[in-house]
């Protein structure tokens, strides 16, 4: 069963009688990409914790296409500063399809051919605690995308990277697109959500103001507030 569209009423995430966003009304469904903007703490990671489902829900609901555990196998999220194990490249890349129940010298194999597919194959028996910051999120990338998800959450995976190692990582994410993965990404940087963005969603305090086909965004934005941050205003 498809895991999308995914569909999104009326939702809030909040604490101790705060709302950090909400109510969220938007379907997510289609291939390609959708990039998340808005000022900072606008509400976009929060956003993309919400959908993902790594954040519960206060309020609303949010319903993908199939039940909630198969949901969860088809999805991944990559984090603005992934988390390596103590432990070789290599095996960090085949740990999720150790987990999966893959035996290690297929998972191995497997991890080898991905290393290879984002240039860290001279890493691969490193201590993945030494790669440097673009190398760390290569592998975050390969490590997400190994098992083929659906939907694939990316918080802002760029933000700390040099251009050359940007450049990098939107060639895999280009390519994962490409081969049918779904991806749901926010960054700050507006040369690189007018280079891979398929539709926008606007953030601004914790709503949801604009959701539409990026080229309509970025030449006729529907709201002053989308306007003005595209002119690079204070927005708040």
């Amino acid at each position: 069963m498809a895991l999308l569209p995914l569909k999104i009423e009326g939702a809030c995430l909040g604490r101790r009688g705060r709302r950090w966003i909400g109510p969220v009304d938007l379907e997510l469904a289609g291939q390609g990409t959708t990039i998340v903007i808005g000022p900072n703490g606008s509400g976009k990671t929060s956003l993309l914790r919400m959908m993902h489902g790594l954040e519960r829900l206060r309020e609303g609901s949010l319903r993908w296409s199939c039940p909630l555990e198969e949901a969860r196998r088809k999805q991944a999220f990559v984090f603005q500063t992934p988390i390596m194990m103590r432990r070789s490249v290599l095996d960090n890349l085949a740990y999720p399809l150790r987990l999966g129940g893959m035996d290690r010298k297929a998972a191995q194999a497997e991890a080898e051919a991905w290393l290879d597919r984002v240039d860290l194959a001279p890493a691969a028996r490193r201590d993945a605690l030494r790669l440097s910051g673009g190398e760390r999120q290569k592998l975050a990338l390969a490590r997400a995308l190994i098992r083929s998800p659906e939907v694939l959450f990316l918080d802002e995976p760029c933000a700390a990277l040099d251009g050359r190692a940007t450049r990098e990582i939107e060639a895999i994410l280009q390519g994962a697109s490409t081969s049918g993965t779904r991806l749901v990404m926010s960054t700050h940087d507006m040369g690189q959500a007018r280079r891979l963005a398929d539709e926008v969603i606007f953030v601004l305090g914790g709503r949801v103001h604009e959701y539409s086909p990026a080229d309509r965004f970025f030449d006729q934005p529907e709201t002053p507030q989308a306007s003005a941050f595209l002119r690079g205003d204070i927005v708040e």
